[in-house]
């Protein structure tokens, strides 16, 4: 019993400390947590309805895919819990241990054996279950960056080549390396390489850096692509789609029929036609030509929509963290999800090329599902110290209308204002 009342008392301790250094602590942004639960409703959805579709060309129960879907929703609740449970602080130190894990299950992925259907060393592979080590590397990425870089930034040393950029150099080589090199990832290659730019613009690294690794990141693109004829195939039938529908251009052309497919308002629930064979990965990368086909351009405009409402919360709360590590954390998770979801929409309707990235929260897979939630949990913990920020008057006969005040403060609400008559 003591020694309960000391390990209660040493909790209640370690809060009151983490809320005086990040700021007052209030009610989180319960908004992000709506936003995230609409989409995932809506991969359910899509899920089930294709699931006949499905169990044709499977053989597998018509409900395989949608329990299998619903399984991996009850472990991103079970991440979201966890991470949004967690103390900002406690990331710090636990960004090492994270770093270990994601470098071991990639190592374990490229030793383990491939599955001939998907002959890529991509997944840790125990029995019938699966796991995509790359998924813990872009997550272990964001918070080793944030604590790296809020480093620098408190040592001032954000501008020191030696200490700032080089190391972050090494860091893309390995990853390009592991990733696009020898699990043949170069989608996921990319939206590593989105984070972590991201992050390093928004710390303050020297844009003539900044570019320097962008010319640098670009020659190896040139050379990855170059050298492996399936990714050669896959620029040209990006350039020419029409002439490769038939060959490497098959999925690319069954995407935009069944986007075309559509038309104002869709097919409607369970009347899917690309769904029965003819769109390849239709329940995970080219689900979004699914879910257009099914509820057609007004549909897919709603999802957008609901798309652009969690970056617009995301970006609030960059914009109103207390601290440098809090700011980089939310920057990097707001660019994994955007870039992602930008590179498998805009493939799906032809304006980008096929990268095999799952367009998150909707798509079909349980390890993207869960540690996308785990990021989630992560900025959910984050908003609980986000605080008001006016901006600065010119003058003391300056000040901001009535109406747009009190819009503000309706956008901001719940968040901490140091003036007590401005609190919501």
């Amino acid at each position: 019993m003591l020694r309960s009342e000391v390990r209660n008392r040493r909790q209640r301790l370690a809060a009151v400390n983490n809320d005086q250094e990040l700021g007052r602590r209030h009610k989180p942004d319960y908004w992000l947590v709506i936003i995230c639960a609409c989409l995932l409703a809506i991969g359910v959805i899509v899920v089930y309805a294709i699931g006949p579709a499905l169990s044709v060309t499977t053989n597998l129960s018509s409900s395989y895919y949608t329990t299998r879907q619903m399984i991996a929703i009850g472990l991103s609740v079970v991440a979201f819990a966890v991470t949004a449970a967690i103390p900002l602080k406690s990331w710090k130190k636990l960004y090492k241990l994270l770093l270990a894990f994601a470098i071991g299950a990639t190592l374990l992925a490229i030793v383990l054996p491939v599955n001939p259907a998907y002959p890529a060393h991509r997944w840790v592979r125990l029995s019938s279950l699966s796991f995509q080590s790359v998924e813990l590397v872009k997550f272990a990425v964001v918070i080793w960056l944030a604590c790296f870089l809020a480093k620098a930034i408190s040592a001032q040393t954000i501008a020191d080549s030696k200490k700032t950029l080089w190391p972050i150099l090494i860091a893309l080589l390995v990853i390009g390396a592991l990733v696009a090199g020898v699990q043949s990832d170069l989608g996921s290659t990319a939206v590593i390489v989105a984070i972590m730019g991201s992050m390093a613009f928004v710390a303050g690294l020297p844009m003539k850096r900044v570019l320097l690794i962008g010319l640098i990141i670009v020659a190896g693109l040139v050379l990855l692509i170059s050298s492996t004829p399936y990714r050669r195939a896959r620029l040209e039938t990006y350039i020419h789609p029409q002439t490769h529908c038939q060959a490497s251009g098959y999925q690319a052309c069954q995407a935009l029929i069944a986007v075309g497919s559509g038309g104002l308002f869709g097919l409607g629930l369970g009347r899917s036609v690309q769904a029965y064979g003819y769109e390849p990965e239709a329940d995970n990368d080219s689900i979004f030509a699914i879910y257009a086909e099914t509820f057609g351009f007004f549909g897919s405009i709603i999802l957008l929509a609901i798309f652009a409402a969690l970056f617009s919360r995301l970006k609030n709360i960059a914009e109103r963290v207390p601290d440098d590590f809090s700011r980089l954390v939310v920057v990097g998770i707001m660019a994994w999800l955007s870039i992602q979801a930008v590179i498998n929409i805009g493939a799906m309707v032809g304006l980008l090329p096929l990268k095999g990235i799952t367009l998150p929260f909707i798509s079909y897979g349980g390890t993207s599902i869960v540690f996308v939630a785990a990021a989630i949990g992560v900025v959910f913990q984050i908003s609980r110290y986000t605080s008001y920020q006016a901006p600065k008057l010119t003058s003391d006969n300056d000040r901001r209308p009535e109406d747009d005040d009190r819009l503000n403060r309706r956008r901001l609400r719940g968040a901490y204002h140091p003036d007590p008559s401005g609190r919501s």
